[in-house]
Parts: C-alpha cells; sequence; structure tokens
C-alpha cells in the first residue's frame, strides 16, 4: 500500500515537472519566433531605408547586421574565432541552461523558470542568425531621448536583458533560502 502511494507521489511530480518543462519550452518557442518574425519583417521593410521615428524621435528603427556582440562588440574578429566565439561557445551554454532548467524546474518558482525562458530564447533567437546567415544579426530598434539612447538591438536583446532583471529581481525580492514553487495560496511547496 506505501509503495503505491509513493508511484502516485512520484507521478504526479513527474507530470507536474514535465508540464512545467512544456511550458518552459513554449515561452521559449514563442518567443523565438516572435524574434525570427520581426527580424523578417525588418528585413523586408526597413533595408536600404532612412530612418523611421516615432513618439517625438523616441523610437528608431533602423536596419543593422551586427556581426559583433552587443553593439558590435569584437566586430572585427576572424570569421573563424568569431563562429566558435560568438556561436558555438554561447550555443554551449544555452543549451547547459536548457539542461539546467529541465533537471531543476520542479522546485523551481515559476517567475525564474520565465526569466531563464527569456534569456534562453534571446541567446537562441541571434546564435541562430549567427550560424544561418554567416555571423550577421539583424538588430532594428532604438530608443532614447536626443543624443542619450541605446545602441540598436532585436527582440532577442530585449528578451535576454528582461530575463537577467527579472531574475535579479527575483533573486533579491525572494525569501532566504526558497526556490520552490508556490501553490495558489502563495505557500511553498
Amino acid at each position: 500500500m506505501r509503495s503505491r502511494g509513493f508511484l502516485r507521489m512520484k507521478q504526479y511530480m513527474w507530470q507536474g515537472k514535465a508540464l512545467r518543462i512544456g511550458v518552459f519550452c513554449l515561452i521559449s518557442l514563442s518567443l523565438i519566433s516572435w524574434d525570427k518574425v520581426s527580424k523578417q519583417l525588418a528585413k523586408t521593410h526597413l533595408r536600404d531605408q532612412p530612418v523611421r521615428s516615432y513618439l517625438d524621435d523616441t523610437i528608431r528603427l533602423q536596419y543593422v547586421e551586427n556581426t559583433g556582440a552587443a553593439m558590435s562588440f569584437a566586430d572585427n574578429l576572424d570569421p573563424r574565432v568569431s563562429f566558435w566565439l560568438l556561436g558555438i561557445l554561447p550555443l554551449a551554454i544555452l543549451l547547459g541552461l536548457f539542461a539546467y532548467v529541465v533537471v531543476n524546474v520542479g522546485e523551481m518558482r515559476s517567475a525564474r523558470m520565465i526569466g531563464f525562458s527569456l534569456i534562453f530564447a534571446g541567446g537562441m533567437g541571434n546564435i541562430l542568425d549567427r550560424l544561418v546567415f554567416d555571423r550577421h544579426v539583424t538588430d532594428f530598434m532604438n530608443l532614447g531621448i536626443q543624443n542619450f539612447r541605446t545602441g540598436i538591438f532585436n527582440f532577442a536583446d530585449l528578451w535576454i536583458t528582461t530575463g537577467v532583471i527579472s531574475l535579479l529581481v527575483w533573486r533579491r525580492t525572494r525569501p532566504e533560502g526558497t526556490d520552490q514553487p508556490m501553490d495558489s495560496t502563495g505557500e511553498h511547496g
């Protein structure tokens, strides 16, 4: 009798974990798709066009292909070095992140899982561009006021930044020693 209860509990826990892995994958695939579609729209409508400005120049849409990392850092690397340093190494790190989430998702709060999903999706969105389009990542958004502006970025960059910020905020606001998912009453499971 005792082993049946244990098996049911284990099966319930696995179903919950499998569901959470599915949610992680669904969020990630949705965000990667959003990034890919937006980059294709930028290529179609912004390439070889003048900068488009909105909301009194707060938002600019401008097509740029970036072969470096953030804000063209390492743009002048040898293509072979760039392939490994900006393509394969980040891909390996993201696969490690995916494995970490799969192993730990059962004990992870939803906010943390979503933060990891944002980072994973953003990283994959840019790495897919790097690997498929010979190191070229499409960037097209710029925000700012007058001369105080961001670099030109894409949704993948936005996902990564939002994911990192959410993990930092989550880390600072969670009760010490808790990483358990909460039930509907707010209690840790």
